[in-house]
């Protein structure tokens, strides 16, 4: 009975946290996870950055399974490299079936095993998927990488689709010839599993990325987080950032703007930051304000264990 009430199914929320790389999105992400831990949510925080910067903020060695980091709290960094060989070695062997199509015209949409920019990309986005799709959590937060790495991996749902459907229609096209052009071609076994291989794997993954884009494009599920600091160059970056989530419909919840320096009358530098801080701040509350403005200070402490971060989510969310 406890076993069963354990892992039932939740109703999964996702955020999502990007800005450009030193903005401190992953000190904003492990701190509201720690926050939302504390509220008697089951949590998993995962890291898609190569830097795998989670473990600094944690002070806590995470790795590439899943671990329980506190009460309620979990982590994760997926490694880019071995997501992409288990996702080679998982697909590869299927659609090396399909090499007879190279000869079709074909060569751009099946040169992507090991070669196409952007493979560790999908691998880590069918990790991705896989979290999605675990119904164990009550929250799922992406520390993500750097924004314009982010938003090809948030893109991703629109470039399988459409490559996958792609797939499907020429596989389907051509395994009806299989039977005519066996003696030339190396197609291997000719039996009926064999001609069809490959087409189950490819619908499956097409189901899964459908369902991927519609938790990433509903607002009620999936909340995404701008941070940024400022300077004109993160706000430049972060109005990009918006005109591109647009198009594929990604629901932004917040943008938190982090290092403000606090005052302090005894340091002409840092009054003199200060102030134009706050101009880029009034900048930042015109060009962003329909969107939640959350703001964190600059702090003296290197934010980094459970106890800088629970100060971190106390600024950005209170008690």
């Amino acid at each position: 009975m406890l076993e069963r009430i354990m892992k039932r199914e939740r109703n999964t929320e996702y955020y999502l946290f990007a800005g450009k790389g030193g903005v401190g999105k992953t000190s904003v992400a492990a701190a509201t996870a720690l926050w939302f831990s504390k509220k008697g949510k089951k949590v998993l925080i995962i890291s898609t950055d190569p830097a795998h910067s989670l473990s600094d903020s944690f002070d806590k060695k995470i790795g590439g399974d899943v671990k329980k980091l506190d009460k309620n709290l979990y982590a994760v960094e997926i490694d880019p490299k071995q997501a992409m060989e288990e996702y080679k070695e998982r697909l590869a062997p299927k659609m090396e079936k399909l090499e007879f199509l190279k000869g079709l015209g074909m060569e751009d949409t099946f040169d992507y095993i090991g070669m196409t920019p952007g493979i560790d990309e999908i691998a880590a986005f069918d990790k991705f998927m896989q979290f999605m799709d675990s119904k164990e959590y009550d929250i799922i937060i992406f520390d993500t990488a750097p924004t314009g790495h982010t938003l090809r991996f948030l893109s991703l749902p629109d470039v399988l689709d459409s490559w996958v459907g792609k797939m499907i229609k020429i596989r389907m096209k051509f395994s009806g010839m299989a039977n005519l052009v066996k003696k030339v071609l190396p197609f291997g076994s000719p039996d009926e599993q064999e001609e069809n291989v490959g087409i189950d794997q490819l619908e499956a993954m097409k189901k899964r990325i459908e369902s991927a884009r519609a938790i990433l494009s509903n607002p009620d599920k999936t909340h995404y987080n701008i941070v940024m600091i400022p300077e004109a160059m993160s706000i430049y970056e972060s109005e990009r950032s918006l005109e591109v989530l647009k198009q594929y419909n990604i629901p932004v919840k917040s943008v938190v703007v982090n290092q403000l320096i606090p005052d302090n009358h005894n340091c002409d530098f840092c009054k003199e930051k200060r102030k134009m801080q706050q101009e880029r701040l009034k900048d930042i509350r015109n060009r962003f304000g329909k969107f939640k403005i959350m703001t964190l200070p600059m702090f003296r402490e290197e934010i980094r264990g459970t106890r800088t971060l629970e100060k971190t989510s106390k600024e950005l969310y209170g008690k």
